[in-house]
């Protein structure tokens, strides 16, 4: 495939991405239709992109106090102990998540990172309570491998999954 035609595939992947990370819900035609582009090229656009994981799905963005919930996160330092298979494992089954589930919790976000921190989980819960009883529970299913565990009150979301919070000018009230 000459350069150009690959260059141009990557570009009308890039904003078929950008339509649907401003409202993911858009229909193909109408999509296709802000676009320029055929309902059909669209599709196979999005296929392709699901195809090779670049979008990995869709999801809703939800308002945490609508449905009795507050956003947390958590910060979490490992020690320098080196991770067994074992526990490797554990991490990438997600094997904490029933546990989580049972407790009330929704976990929203999970992530390896790079800093001051190791890993950093964003979830909701009914009350600080609760997230420190989640926190707990990463506590007993990683003994001996946090050195660090810091517990964030998420008080205001300006922008989530791309979108921006339809209540904006609340943030006036936090400042």
């Amino acid at each position: 495939m000459p350069k150009r035609a690959r260059t141009l595939i990557k570009e009308d992947e890039q904003k078929v991405l950008h339509e649907l990370l401003k409202d993911s819900s858009q229909s193909v035609n109408v999509i296709a239709k802000k676009l320029g582009f055929s309902r059909q090229k669209v599709w196979r656009v999005i296929k392709q992109l699901e195809k090779n994981n670049t979008i990995w799905g869709f999801t809703a963005v939800i308002d945490e106090k609508k449905i009795g919930q507050k956003s947390y996160m958590v910060l979490i330092r490992r020690t320098t102990e080196p991770l067994s298979r074992e526990l490797i494992s554990k991490i990438i089954k997600r094997d904490v998540e029933p546990a989580a589930k049972k407790l009330g919790v929704m976990i929203d976000s999970s992530f390896y990172a790079h800093g001051m921190y190791d890993w950093v989980i964003c979830f909701s819960a009914e009350d600080i309570a609760e997230a420190k009883q989640f926190c707990d529970i990463l506590l007993r299913a990683y003994p001996g491998y946090i050195a660090d565990l810091q517990i964030l009150e998420t008080l205001f979301w300006i922008r989530k999954h791309g979108r921006i919070n339809p209540g904006k000018g609340k943030l006036k009230e936090f400042l």
